[in-house]
């Protein structure tokens, strides 16, 4: 290898659009790094190395179609590729090829990119875990749903990969594997030709190695994007969200949020100890509610006919989704809509909210970790973007996560941004 699987993906585009590197030559340097970790780390449900090289020549060759020209990027396998088999992490779906893309990946191949191969999901993106490690210590989880696109990208196997959260499985995995990931706006990018888990909370978001990265993807995912990015805007008013799970966080990771916190300078709003909507802790169990009474409907077919092939964990969401009541299920839609109008309460005077990804380093392989500081941010529909700011006694990262208003995408990018700024200039 040569080093290009390193680069950026913002960076990689340039050397290629500047014609200093190969699609080629960054492609095989990507499919060497896999040669070489996946037989540990098990990020990829399906690879096709001639056929990725193929798209990567047919790119050097033809003129710059976007800004991902020539670019690779991991798809999760809850996505549908024409291409390429899509089995979304069950063996019901062994070998299983939709018959077209997805729309996101429709639009990936617009912008250029190279679509290197599926990445693994847990079974139906729930909580069962998926043969996937993380790459900072094989025996920790990289977290889940969105397994392998998170150990992928921070591994070095690939600059970006696409990922879905429901409840937690971009901002956990993306937290545990120390990288970049960004979940948008509910319906902020197209969810058409992805596995329905609920339709009132699924969404696509991505991973990336920094923000800047996340921000280019983003702008190609979005048709008629503006550029997410502007490194000259000045930084939003952000406050500290300690909240009623507070005390669930881990003290070296409380440490390092609280230290960061300080370095925020004038930026910085209030701390908010408090929960202002009043309801804030019972959310998680609305979201939990809603996700499963949606489930028992989206996966009725699997339930149905394929049971004994279903892990035990997701047979037990799916019966309980389907034992939940109807005013049950409709009292707790209607506590969703009013809390995301009640929402505004929590920010005040900020423009951003920082808050814990998760209790703190990623635990053992026998879980995926616990959601718990991610789904009420799902259920509320809100921008978020987990961002790593060391590592923990044990050595593996510890992200924060920041949120946004409801379809404030560019102020939580270029605040994200303006972060990872402050932290490297305290190295």
């Amino acid at each position: 290898m040569s080093g290009l699987n390193e680069l950026n993906a913002h960076e990689a585009a340039q050397k290629i659009r500047d014609h200093e590197i190969t699609s080629e030559a960054l492609v095989q340097d990507c499919l060497d790094r896999i040669a070489d970790s996946e037989q540990q780390v098990h990020a990829w449900q399906y690879l096709d190395n001639a056929a990725a090289l193929d798209q990567a020549r047919t790119r050097d060759t033809t003129p710059v179609r976007g800004l991902l020209h020539g670019v690779p990027v991991g798809i999760k396998d809850l996505i549908n590729t024409g291409d390429m088999p899509t089995c979304y992490g069950s063996s019901i779906y062994a070998g299983h090829r939709p018959a077209s893309d997805a729309e996101c990946v429709k639009r990936l191949r617009e912008a250029g990119a190279v679509i290197l191969g599926k990445t693994v999901t847990t079974e139906f993106a729930a909580f069962n875990p998926a043969l996937t490690r993380n790459p900072h210590n094989l025996s920790r989880t990289p977290g889940g749903s969105s397994s392998g696109s998170a150990a992928a990208v921070a591994d070095g196997m690939v600059p970006l990969a696409l990922g879905t959260q429901t409840a937690g499985s971009v901002i956990r995995p993306a937290a545990f594997c120390g990288v970049v990931g960004f979940k948008p706006s509910f319906d902020y990018l197209s969810t058409t030709g992805i596995k329905p888990l609920s339709g009132e909370l699924d969404t696509l978001g991505v991973f990336a190695r920094n923000t800047k990265d996340a921000a280019l993807v983003t702008t190609c995912l979005r048709p008629r994007s503006s550029a997410l990015m502007d490194i000259t805007r000045k930084p939003a008013p952000v406050g500290l969200f300690r909240g009623p799970h507070w005390g669930k966080v881990d003290e070296s990771s409380k440490a390092m949020i609280e230290k960061l916190w300080g370095q925020l300078g004038a930026a910085k709003s209030s701390v908010i100890e408090q929960d202002p909507m009043h309801d804030f802790a019972e959310l998680s169990d609305i979201q939990h509610t809603i996700m499963c009474a949606d489930m028992a409907k989206s996966l009725a077919p699997e339930f149905n006919y394929h049971s004994s092939h279903l892990s035990e964990g997701l047979r037990q969401l799916i019966e309980y989704g389907l034992d939940l009541g109807g005013e049950k299920v409709l009292a707790a839609r209607a506590r969703a809509h009013s809390a995301r109008v009640k929402v505004e309460k929590l920010f005040g005077d900020c423009r951003l909210l920082i808050t814990p990804s998760a209790s703190g380093e990623a635990p053992g392989v026998e879980t995926t970790g616990d959601p718990l500081f991610n789904k009420v941010w799902t259920l509320l529909h809100l921008p978020c973007l987990s961002v790593p700011i060391g590592h923990g006694p044990n050595g593996l990262p510890i992200s924060i996560q920041v949120v946004a208003r409801a379809n404030e995408e560019a102020t939580l990018i270029n605040g994200g941004g303006w972060i990872e700024r402050i932290l490297a200039d305290s190295l």
